[in-house]
Order: structure tokens, then sequence, then C-alpha cells
């Protein structure tokens, strides 16, 4: 799964890899993204690829009950994006990306769970494939726009620490994917060779508490080892 993620790019990076046209917006880096907060997603508008914010965890534009009785769609299944309830009408009209710099996930060493960061190998944007949808609130009226990020079978690599992980998009799918061309075939497990990771301080389980710095990312294997 993924539960936890970092938002730590430049403009000029998102204009290069997704060719934004878009006048550029104050990216404020973010260090640990907890679900129901809100993160930067990229969708599909008449002039072409868009940046806009949206709160992680989808909300179905279907939904009657209230936002406190929407259940944990942060994540969803690949292998069940097309038949689920509250996924399968975003699966076919609404489709995103959420650009990563990493993603934490925790694994169990001696009976305590130790976070770990994963990126990409060589520093660079990851594009994790994602549906959003918009509800209006029935009790307010506002309107919220809503992602969730997809996830797979974990790779040979990734498995050591989680047994699911994100469904990263290449370069050459963020089109297809977008414009809805792309099947599931194309939310398969990242090659062995995509990411590094290391474990990190276990402060990033603090979300919401103030703890949000570049420092979270920094690895402590060294103090680990001695």
């Amino acid at each position: 799964m993924c539960g936890r993620f970092t938002q730590s790019y430049t403009w000029h990076e998102l204009v290069e890899l997704y060719r934004l046209t878009q006048p550029a917006t104050n990216l404020r880096p973010r260090y640990n993204i907890a679900p129901t907060t809100t993160i930067d997603v990229l969708r599909l508008a008449e002039t072409g690829p868009e940046l806009v914010p949206m709160r992680w965890g989808l909300i179905p534009g279907w939904w009657k009950k209230t936002i406190k009785e929407v259940p944990s769609t942060f994540n969803a299944r690949a292998e069940t994006i097309s038949e689920k309830p509250m996924f399968r009408s975003a699966f076919k009209r609404t489709r995103c990306i959420v650009p990563v710099t990493g993603y934490y996930e925790w694994r169990t060493v001696e009976k305590a769970k130790q976070p770990h960061f994963i990126c990409a190998a060589d520093g660079a944007v990851l594009s994790i494939a994602g549906l959003w949808d918009q509800w209006k609130d029935p009790a307010t009226s506002e309107t919220i726009s809503s992602a969730t990020l997809i996830i797979t079978a974990a790779n040979d690599f990734a498995r050591c620490i989680h047994e699911r992980m994100p469904v990263f998009l290449g370069s050459d799918d963020h089109d297809a994917w977008l414009t809805g061309k792309a099947g599931v075939d194309v939310l398969r497990s990242a090659p062995n060779h995509l990411l590094r990771m290391w474990p990190v301080s276990t402060r990033v389980n603090k979300s919401g508490q103030g703890d949000d710095d570049p420092s979270l990312i920094e690895s402590i294997e060294a103090s680990i080892v001695g």
C-alpha cells in the first residue's frame, strides 16, 4: 500500500516531465503527506495536462453520505478498480497522475516497525497512476475534488518490506493513461532497478504534528549499523 509520500519537486521538473503550459504555481515542498490532506494531482483539461490540488482519498460523485462516512479510499487495488463501485466510474472517465518524489513503507524489525523511504534510483520525479472524481457535499454544497493512488503487487525489490507498492507509470504511458486509452495492462509492478530505499527516522510516524521537513528522508542506516 502507500499511506505516506513526499512531493518536493520544482515547477521546472514538472513542466519538463508533463509538458505543462499553465501558469507557474508556487509549490511547497512536503515530506510527510498523509491521507485526507491536499495533494498535487495531474489531470487532463481541455488545454492539456494541468496540475491541481485535490483531497487524498477519493469520494465518488454518487456518494450520498457525509465525508466522515467515506471508507478508506486513499489506495485502489489495480486488480479490482474496473469492478469496485468506489472506483470503476473514475477508472472509465477520470484518471490522473500523482507526481511524487518518494514514499514511505514500514518494515517490522525486532517487533518494531521501522519506516523506510523509497524513491527513484536516479532521484527523478515518479508518476503514480491514480483516479479522481468530484463530489458535492450535501451538507455544505461545497464541491470537492479528490484522488486515489493505484497500488499493485510489489516487485522483488520492494517485496522485502511490503507485498504491495504504487503503480509507477513510465513517461510513454502518461498520455494513454490520462486519456483513458490505456487499460489495466499498464498497471504493473515497477522494474526492480527503478527504485532505491533506506531506513529513516520514526518521526515520520507523527503526521499532522509539525513533522514535515527534509530531515525526514535522511538515512539513519549508519546509526542502525552502529
